[in-house]
């Protein structure tokens, strides 16, 4: 291909935030998984791991007061 996607636009730049957020994902499970003290804490630790942004984003408004 010539550096477009199908719909014509360009493909270039679009990795930046994935590559964050795959960094995010396996710090977070190291974190979750290693602080938990059973399975059942290990299994809730990856599934809050998977949303991390959504805490993130919710605790930055909450200090901005929005």
């Amino acid at each position: 291909m010539d550096g477009k996607d199908r719909t014509g636009g360009s493909r270039r730049g679009t990795g930046g935030g994935d590559a964050v957020y795959g960094l995010g994902l396996i710090g977070a499970l190291v974190y979750y998984i290693g602080h938990a003290d059973g399975f059942w804490a290990g299994v809730l630790g990856t599934l809050k791991a998977l949303v991390w942004p959504v805490f993130v984003v919710y605790e930055l408004l909450k200090f901005l007061g929005a």
